[in-house]
């Protein structure tokens, strides 16, 4: 016998010693995702801690479907706080409850989602509870040691217990959802009786006292002025409020500025500080006028801006006393009285190498050329600038041009500029920026570039959009400004923005005026630049100019040194 012989022998007895083991026996094939019990049995199984929560699905027959498959979040309070809860509800035991009361505890304590703690962060969770509202997380620092907490009201005292159709957190207290509404939560505390006499007064009352069945019409989210707040600002009772605000006798009007000053403290939607921070401003019931937003060392500030080098200082949100959810809503504290401001338009000459990022290197900023790489698409190195992913890796680069000697960057304003590649196949196939805050009116829009052609057939043509509206002119950075007055120029859509000196590549630095546009909300804007045809790496953008249709177009025009000099 030989040794292929005997490896066939072997294999054969193995195979008969197997079925002679299992042969008889039955295979359990599991008909989930997971061989975890799922919610339900997983109550059972830890019934020292949470047999009544377990009573309570029964009773309002909610075990069964957490005992199937699907994707569910349960906040599980323990026994000892549905005790507690009972206590507090008058009920000598689950049997003895309201069952709508049970009904909407339990829809409360579920999410149709798996949720974990990665997503509680300071704010709403993201998507609402079974029951309609919204649970707000945060965290507890007790006796050194920190905790998650759920609507102030509960800990976490174990988390991201994995089940087959979803995950648990553990709660060492019950939740209970808001029973009142927005003006309702405010008339109860007396140190917001002025700003409620204004709600009142004004109408919103009565429209912040509504639960409109409607889930698209019913939240609304409202930054209330305490009575400490207004006192601060020389208001100490309703009457000092209407006697600064109420000018046309009726603040019911719409244009009587007690209405408008309580209107905008009112935006659209719920919106929790985590909500809010995610966006540089928000509308309010005040038409066309907005809140701009800004997380300035972990403090959500109110329309702190800057216009034109000069910042006006913002106002403080209470966080400690912010995220108040309500049955119609969220309302917030804010530190200090605010009122919508209506302002003139004023031009905006944007120095656009003047971005955050920048900024924080002293050792660069108006020193030396510092460039940026993006690895990958999803990189965003920037807060307030970004581009389109272009397939040639060396060109996702984005960098801060800087010298006094380069023909390209010497009569720059502050002898800067930001190089942006452009153009299909491979570079970038546009550039878009968040600009500075821009006061709501009519401007005339100019692109201030210093012109590079880096070959004979260079040709860099794009089309600028301001907020996703194109303008009607485009721009191309290989193109000189023409010779002329600067009224010529100005007659065909061309200035000098540049302080006028004697030399030859003078022509490179131009403005182009690429159209007129309605600002419709007094907040910072985006501006996109998009390449039609041509590509280069060296286009060279130094300023856009934003300036009021009625004001002069021309002057100023700009020193080396980002001086103005005039006529």
């Amino acid at each position: 016998m030989n040794n292929k012989d005997i490896l066939q022998l072997l294999v054969c007895g193995l195979m008969i010693a197997a079925l002679a083991i299992f042969g008889c026996k039955k295979v359990d094939y599991s008909p989930g995702t997971t061989s975890d019990v799922n919610i339900t049995g997983y109550l059972e199984k830890y019934s020292d801690s949470f047999s009544l929560f377990k009573q309570i699905l029964d009773r309002t027959e909610t075990s069964d479907f957490l005992n199937a498959y699907g994707a569910y979040t349960c906040f599980a309070p323990t026994n000892s706080g549905v005790k507690t809860w009972l206590a507090k509800i008058g009920a000598a035991s689950v049997e003895a409850a309201d069952l709508n009361k049970l009904k909407d505890m339990v829809k409360f304590h579920l999410l149709t989602d798996t949720i974990t703690t990665a997503s509680f962060k300071d704010g709403k969770l993201p998507v609402p509870t079974m029951f309609g509202q919204f649970l707000v997380t945060g965290v507890s620092n007790e006796g050194g040691s920190s905790s998650y907490t759920i609507n102030r009201q509960s800990l976490v005292t174990q988390s991201n217990i994995k089940v087959g159709n979803g995950y648990i957190h553990q709660l060492n207290r019950v939740l209970e959802p808001s029973t009142l509404t927005i003006a309702q939560q405010l008339e109860a505390k007396p140190e917001y009786t002025i700003f409620v006499e204004a709600l009142k007064e004004t109408g919103f009352y009565t429209l912040l006292n509504t639960v409109d069945p409607d889930t698209t019409k019913r939240w609304m989210t409202v930054m209330a002025e305490s009575n400490t707040a207004l006192a601060d600002s020389g208001i100490n009772n309703y009457a000092q409020l209407k006697d600064r605000y109420n000018n046309t006798g009726n603040a019911a009007n719409t244009n009587d500025s007690l209405h408008m000053y309580v209107a905008y403290h009112i935006l659209t939607g719920v919106k929790f500080l985590g909500d809010i921070i995610n966006a540089p401003s928000h509308t309010t019931l005040e038409p066309q006028e907005v809140i701009s937003i800004e997380l300035i060392n972990q403090n959500v500030v109110l329309n702190q801006v800057e216009f034109n080098g000069v910042t006006e200082t913002g106002v403080t949100i209470n966080r400690p006393v912010s995220d108040n959810a309500a049955t119609n809503g969220v309302w917030h504290d804010a530190k200090a009285h605010f009122t919508v401001k209506y302002r003139k338009p004023t031009a905006v000459f944007w120095d656009v190498s003047t971005f955050p990022e920048i900024l924080k290197l002293p050792a660069y900023y108006q020193k030396q050329s510092y460039t940026w790489r993006r690895q990958s698409e999803a990189d965003e190195p920037f807060k307030e600038i970004t581009w389109g992913w272009g397939s040639l890796a060396s060109t996702n680069i984005f960098t801060y041009s800087y010298s006094t000697t380069s023909s390209l960057t010497r009569y720059a304003v502050n002898n800067d500029v930001n190089q942006l590649p452009l153009g299909l196949p491979a570079r970038p196939t546009w550039w878009e920026m968040t600009t500075p805050a821009i006061i709501k009116g009519k401007y005339k829009v100019w692109m201030c570039y210093s012109r590079s052609k880096q070959s004979s057939s260079s040709n860099n043509l794009c089309q600028v959009s301001v907020n996703g509206d194109l303008m009607p002119r485009t721009m191309n950075f290989t193109d000189l400004r023409p010779k002329g007055s600067d009224a010529e120029l100005e007659a065909i859509g061309w200035k000098q923005y540049t302080e006028v000196r004697a030399y030859n590549t003078d022509s490179n630095y131009a403005g182009r005026l690429v159209g007129t546009y309605e600002f419709k909300t007094t907040q910072r804007q985006t501006i996109r630049i998009t390449n039609l045809t041509g590509t280069q790496n060296n286009n060279f953008l130094d300023m856009i100019h934003f300036i009021p249709i009625d004001d002069n177009q021309v002057w100023p025009k700009f020193k080396t040194d980002g001086t103005k000099t005039y006529q």
